[in-house]
């Protein structure tokens, strides 16, 4: 049990996805911590989830839209979180995609950075970010990219203040030591395998699950069950894109929006695979999907290398294009057969939350014994 004061820094509490659920199980382990974040705007249904704690907030917090509009504040992010007064903390926890790392921190004072990933769209998916924003000239474009290269300044020399990152994955540590210069250990992020369970029993469709944004690439997956009729696809999750995405559907090709976890556990469990075309930091999908005993189709690049065991768990196709996810589709149809749903489940437990608590306490008492040793 951690006896030192400890606080949680977290960018934002706005939905509950991965990040979030990193923030739930740390809370968990040390429910005695405070809690920060630059805005809270979380159900009230959804508070149970992080112990019902009060968070403190950062400025932007009152600023006008902010619960809505809340990411076109980036420019402030950096101002807000060295505005926490963590001072009277002894050891820091933040949970980092954006700002949380950049708090400001003591020579006395141990900080531990859960990493989800360096600042893409700063960083290696910055001209991406450029055109599809509409952002590559113009006044507005030069506005931007000023802004970012700001950014990409400060996000590196944040990064210095950190006293030990944790990667969610191998890949992620290798962009920390790309990005930043900095060595990370690893603790991949937890997955709710008691509530994604084994399904042994296979219906004849293919399953993808995900918001609809462009980078998930749900138009790809659909684009390709275009070219095979004969295969019936189920696709859920709602998101910008939707409307687009529906245009591509084919007869065979069912979107049915977004749906509750039990449905989707459901839709799961009955899949003869799952698709996955994005390049993820991690990807928690997949693992959801392998808890449920379901083979997983996906791109071979991210973090996705370190969940899913080719010829066992899965199959990878090469590209992000058409022809060659028809020919992974074509390939799994051959072995199917070969996929063992247990096998696949048993797999996918390495990831629950329990593991996760685990390994993360483990490692902060670690390095709280070596940090209070050099005091």
């Amino acid at each position: 049990m951690l006896t030192k004061k400890v606080a949680v820094v977290h960018e934002w509490l706005v939905t509950f996805a991965g990040s979030e659920s990193v923030v739930e199980q740390i809370l968990a382990l040390y429910p005695q911590s405070d809690l920060f974040t630059l805005v809270d705007f979380l159900p009230e249904s959804q508070r149970p989830l992080i112990q019902h704690k009060t968070a403190v907030t950062s400025f932007i917090q009152k600023l006008p839209w902010a619960k809505k509009k809340y990411r076109t504040y980036l420019p402030l992010m950096p101002l807000a979180v060295e505005q926490f007064d963590l001072s009277a903390y002894d050891v820091i926890l933040s949970s980092s995609h954006a700002v949380a790392k950049g708090v400001l921190t003591g020579p006395n004072q141990l900080h531990i950075c859960y990493c989800h990933s360096p600042m893409r769209y700063a960083w290696d998916l910055y001209h991406q970010y450029l055109n599809e924003s509409g952002l590559k000239t113009g006044l507005s474009g030069l506005i931007a990219k000023l802004i970012l290269h700001y950014i990409r300044l400060w996000d590196y020399q944040s990064a210095q203040r950190v006293d030990y990152f944790v990667a969610n994955s191998r890949y992620i540590a290798r962009r920390i030591r790309k990005v930043y210069g900095r060595a990370a250990d690893v603790i991949y992020p937890p997955v709710d395998t008691e509530l994604f369970t084994l399904g042994s029993q296979k219906e004849d469709y293919y399953l993808t699950a995900s918001r609809m944004v462009p980078y998930k690439k749900i138009n790809l997956i659909v684009e390709a069950f275009a070219t095979m009729p004969d295969k019936r696809l189920v696709v859920v999750g709602d998101g910008p894109d939707y409307e687009k995405i529906k245009r591509l559907a084919t007869p065979n090709i069912e979107l049915v929006g977004y749906q509750s976890d039990d449905a989707l556990v459901s839709y799961m469990q009955k899949a003869k695979a799952f698709i996955f075309a994005a390049e993820e930091d991690f990807g928690i999908t997949p693992v959801e999907a392998q808890a449920c005993g379901t083979p997983v189709l996906a791109f071979g690049k991210g973090g996705v290398l370190e969940s899913v065991i080719d010829q066992t768990t899965g199959l990878f196709f090469d590209r992000q294009d058409v022809g060659s996810l028809a020919e992974c589709v074509q390939r799994f149809e051959k072995t199917a057969d070969r996929f063992d749903p247990a096998v696949i489940h048993q797999h996918a437990q390495q990831f629950s939350h329990a593991n996760f608590r685990r390994q993360f306490d483990q490692y902060v008492t670690a390095k709280v014994t070596e940090w209070s040793a050099t005091r």
